[in-house]
């Protein structure tokens, strides 16, 4: 599953998009330095139901915001990326 998919399913598993998710974690202070992944893994799994997979790729935006290595983008494997920088705005609205 590329990151992105991981993103989309989340925009599918909650209802809100990753950059709706990514404002509340901001708001919540998630976003600052001292926080670790699993304090915000904890909060993504305790309010939205999500486990590890879709809460590491939210926990990447949250820290890192929507860009990703290029490693992938554009390879043959099934982790494979369009692109390197993350649609945030759901899927509903993503370019095809």
């Amino acid at each position: 599953m590329s990151f992105q998919a991981y993103l989309d399913a989340v925009d599918t598993k909650t209802g809100l998009t990753p950059r709706e998710l990514l404002q509340i974690a901001q708001n919540r202070g998630y976003d600052k330095p001292e926080v670790k992944a699993g304090v915000i893994l904890e909060w993504l799994k305790d309010d939205y139901g999500l486990g590890r997979g879709h809460g590491m790729a939210m926990v990447h935006v949250i820290k890192k915001g929507p860009q990703i290595d290029s490693t992938h983008v554009g390879s043959n494997g099934a982790h494979r990326d369009a692109s390197d920088t993350l649609w945030l705005d759901g899927r509903a609205s993503k370019p095809a």
